[in-house]
């Protein structure tokens, strides 16, 4: 687990320490027969896993470690809506009719997380004050503007703002402008995943943890999979749902994505004085550089600053530091308040910053890829893949594609510290 607690004993994470108890969800202990087996007990197999057992399909999820283990249950808690492109762009992308698809699965998906957590009562601390994207630049103030047109033009609550307005929104003066999305919102992310859990569970479906995929091959059933300490689950269809933890499980596929680190910091929960000037709306918030910085306070006060780390597993706290000054910059009110967790969760970064769906073999679903967007995108493609799979619906919003690799993926880290440094640059610039 990559984190680093300051001021008390350290705890599995900072979530953990606040999150709701954790799933009962053995190592698989026999082996098993049932429809759709799902490897990765995140967002996106919970999801899948929660309606295909409300189809009345028998589903088994198994995970490395506990459900919310990796990413899912190290996040900023941001639930925003949309992708990478705005709405014209992905028009243009994908044509009218797959375009305008896509459009309503990426605007809807904050929609799904919050429906799924008041049908099944999550205890997530979820809040739905909406989502803010400030600009530092006035020369990009017209693209985060014309972002929020596309969106107003299809029916979604948003506004405009100026410096005065976000000044005031954001409790800093370091924008000048921007735009507020109302649709969007935050939970507590291992709650949350959590509680996709036990509804997976309550809906018929198993889920273990502790129980690694060691291979994947064809099967009596279909499809086989050998879990690392003995039992095999047998199953007519297969979902792998990795993500940043993705290995090699199946040809290619780690060879994908780039998996990065997003690193956060969390302050010590803050005096009522200065917590009024922060975030006093309740919003998340999240900038506009390309190497941009997002920001929300917690249930318990603390304000969460999040943005990219080094690609390795942090060391100590000095890997934080860079967040820490952010904060300092943006918040002067923050002085001699003090930082009370620092963690670390790995995304995955597709080549086009769009989530992947892959279909390489009969009965194979591969989904992965959301670039920091895992929260509202990995559900409500869950909610897809499932009628996907289940046999409810013949296609998808988000076409698949084949499985390709990042040319010289080996050199990933490479990758990383240019673009960090490219894109340090542009935002410098701008």
């Amino acid at each position: 687990m990559s984190l680093v607690e300051v001021a008390k004993p350290l705890p599995p994470s900072l979530w953990a320490a606040t999150a709701e108890p954790a799933v009962d969800a053995p190592p698989l202990d026999g082996s098993v027969t049932v429809d759709v087996a799902i490897v990765g007990a995140g967002y996106t197999g919970l999801s899948t896993a929660l309606h295909l057992a409300e189809q009345g399909l028998r589903v088994c999820v198994i995970d490395a470690n506990e459900p919310g283990w990796g990413a899912s249950g190290r996040n900023g808690g941001q639930v925003i809506p949309g992708l990478k492109y705005d709405p014209d762009e992905l028009i243009r992308r994908y044509g009218p009719g797959d375009g305008a698809a896509l459009i309503q699965m990426a605007g809807g998906a904050a929609d799904t997380v919050f429906d799924l957590i008041e049908r099944h009562r999550i205890q997530c601390n979820a809040t739905r004050a909406g989502w803010i994207q400030p600009t530092h630049s006035s020369k990009l103030l017209g693209t985060v503007h014309t972002r929020a047109q596309q969106w107003a033009s299809r029916g979604a609550p948003v506004e405009l703002l100026d410096r005065t307005q976000v000044s005031r929104r954001l409790g800093t003066g370091s924008f000048v402008g921007g735009w507020v999305d109302r649709r969007a919102g935050s939970v507590q992310p291992l709650s949350y995943a959590r509680g996709l859990a036990r509804a997976a569970q309550k809906a018929g479906a198993t889920v273990h943890g502790g129980t690694r995929a060691a291979s994947v091959e064809r099967g009596t059933a279909g499809w086989r999979i050998r879990t690392a300490h003995g039992p095999l689950i047998d199953s007519r269809q297969i979902l792998l749902a990795t993500n940043g933890y993705t290995d090699g499980l199946w040809p290619r596929l780690a060879q994908s994505v780039i998996a990065a680190n997003s690193f956060i910091v969390a302050t010590k929960p803050l005096p009522d004085d200065v917590g009024a000037t922060i975030l006093p709306g309740g919003e998340v918030a999240s900038d506009s550089r390309r190497l941009l910085l997002y920001f929300r306070k917690d249930a318990h006060g603390r304000l969460l600053m999040g943005g990219r780390g080094p690609f390795r597993e942090p060391r100590n706290a000095v890997d934080w530091a860079h967040l820490e000054r952010a904060a300092q910059l943006m918040f002067p009110q923050l002085k001699d308040i003090g930082y009370e967790y620092r963690w670390a969760g790995r995304i995955a970064i597709t080549r086009n910053f769009l989530p992947h769906v892959h279909l390489p073999a009969e009965g194979m679903t591969i989904a992965l890829g959301y670039n920091g967007r895992g929260i509202a995108m990995a559900t409500t493609l869950g909610k897809h893949l499932a009628a996907l799979i289940g046999g409810t619906t013949r296609g998808l919003p988000l076409p698949p594609t084949s499985i390709e690799p990042v040319p010289f993926h080996a050199l990933q880290r490479f990758y990383i510290s240019a673009g960090v440094a490219w894109y340090g640059l542009l935002d410098a610039l701008s």
